[in-house]
């Protein structure tokens, strides 16, 4: 990799990973936020699912505008897009303007990333993917784990409003510095833009994110509303891919899915990102709800995990090239699913100490295999595919960070309901326990990851 590359690769990952780090840094303050507006856990869900909704729906246009648009030009504009946002966040009056800031900075956040990943693999010596992918991870994986630590940190000594306010210098930076060192290029490739494709995606996400975030509701009277949305939400999904195969210049192109490995990697990597988000809701709801902790301590259960993530993430990557995918996520979900259990086990007696111990554990696990997951599925296709196969595995990310955080929303309600007990902690131990199930599901989809004989090149 030349340096020019080297230096532009380096200043998306940094825009990227502030981006990334919101995704989970309005986490622990979601209990403050409940108290501050008066609004409900379903409500205040969608300070982090508005997020994640916008997000997702922007990645599948990233991949028309990474063809269309220069890096130059997308990175500056979609990170000024990112810093109104968070500007707006500082200064809301209201909840529901605080989760309209949040949707702006989405806007802006899901470019950013797609950016980060096609520039890694397209100009990423051949053998040395996992390698080039694994300094990424540091804004990939890193981030969204450090993000409730931070968070924890500022919320005990400022308000919910410094999570936007103490982002406004580094953006700010990020803008500058990009504007001075990312290299003017030319971009011919003229395509038309697919409007049907998106409204038909849009719709779909939305019908399904609304129903996901009130699934708790199920048994009750408007169990067939959401019912309903959830009909919505798969023809709209089912009439997006029957116009993407029909379609000359399709939003995302689909026949990506053709490349097995792709999808494999695709399946077990949502999997973990379900759980993984699902987590960060969980730890604050016990650390702060049930046992009564503050939201520093709650931060700093995180902390540990983080730091392990942080330091593995390069590893991680070259141990892509050294080793065989398949013995690396069966290695990574064993763990993984250890620490999962010993959550699942927390008592009313447990310390803060063991609940420590499990996120470390769990990350330990998840370090290993979300950035190998990655690489894998994006080096075996070909370079004029890399966009489409970027914004397919962000987008389906995004879903599953939502899902995953949407059911165990709606396990803890639906338990505490029946236990007429708010806050407890049979509750939570069932979210934790619908994350074991996933990382099972995960451990069968593993056994089908195969390493080529030889990674074809991406032309």
């Amino acid at each position: 990799m030349r340096r020019q590359e080297k230096i532009s690769l380096t200043i998306l990952t940094f825009g990227a990973f502030w981006s990334l780090l919101c995704s989970t840094l309005m986490n622990i303050a979601l209990p403050i936020l409940m108290r501050t507006f008066h609004v409900t856990a379903e409500q205040v869900q969608w300070v982090s699912n508005g997020y994640m909704l916008i997000n997702a729906l922007m990645i599948p246009v990233s991949a028309y505008l990474i063809k269309r648009f220069s890096f130059r030009r997308l990175f500056l504009g979609f990170t000024s897009v990112f810093l109104v946002g968070t500007i707006l966040g500082s200064m809301a009056p209201s909840f529901w303007l605080v989760v309209f800031a949040r949707m702006i900075q989405a806007v802006g956040a899901g470019v950013m990333v797609p950016l980060v990943n096609v520039m890694a693999i397209r100009y990423a010596p051949k053998g040395k993917q996992g390698s080039v992918m694994g300094f990424i991870g540091l804004a990939f994986n890193f981030s969204p784990i450090i993000g409730p630590t931070l968070s924890g940190i500022i919320l005990t000594y400022f308000s919910w409003r410094y999570l936007f306010i103490l982002l406004i210098p580094f953006l700010a930076g990020v803008l500058v510095v990009a504007f001075k060192a990312l290299p003017a290029e030319s971009h011919s490739l003229a395509l038309s833009f697919d409007y049907r494709g998106l409204m038909l995606i849009s719709l779909g996400l939305w019908f399904l994110l609304w129903a996901l975030s009130n699934v708790s509701q199920l048994l009750s009277g408007e169990g067939l509303l959401i019912s309903l949305s959830l009909v919505a939400a798969i023809v709209f999904w089912l009439l997006f891919v029957w116009l993407q195969l029909r379609t000359k210049q399709p939003l995302v192109n689909l026949n990506v899915f053709k490349t097995r490995q792709f999808t494999f990697a695709l399946v077990i990597n949502s999997l973990i990102i379900a759980t993984m988000y699902g987590n960060t809701i969980l730890l604050p709801l016990l650390v702060q709800n049930s046992m009564h902790k503050s939201p520093l301590v709650s931060g700093l259960v995180i902390l540990p995990g983080a730091l392990i993530t942080g330091f593995m993430s390069s590893t991680s990557g070259k141990f892509y090239d050294r080793f065989k995918i398949k013995h690396l996520v069966l290695i990574g979900l064993t763990i993984d699913l250890c620490g999962t259990l010993l959550q699942m086990l927390i008592g009313a007696q447990s310390s803060i100490w063991m609940v420590t111990l499990g996120q470390a554990v769990r990350q330990s696990g998840l370090v290993l295999m979300l950035i190998p997951l990655q690489t894998h599925s994006l080096v075996y296709l070909k370079r004029a595919q890399l966009p489409d196969g970027v914004a397919i595995f962000n987008t389906l990310r995004q879903v599953a960070a939502t899902m995953g955080t949407a059911l165990i929303v709606a396990a803890i309600t639906i338990t505490d309901a029946r236990l007429h007990v708010p806050n407890s902690r049979v509750g939570i131990q069932v979210g934790f326990g619908i994350c074991l199930c996933l990382l099972l599901v995960a451990v069968t989809q593993a056994f089908r990851l195969q390493n080529a004989k030889e990674i074809p090149d991406n032309d």
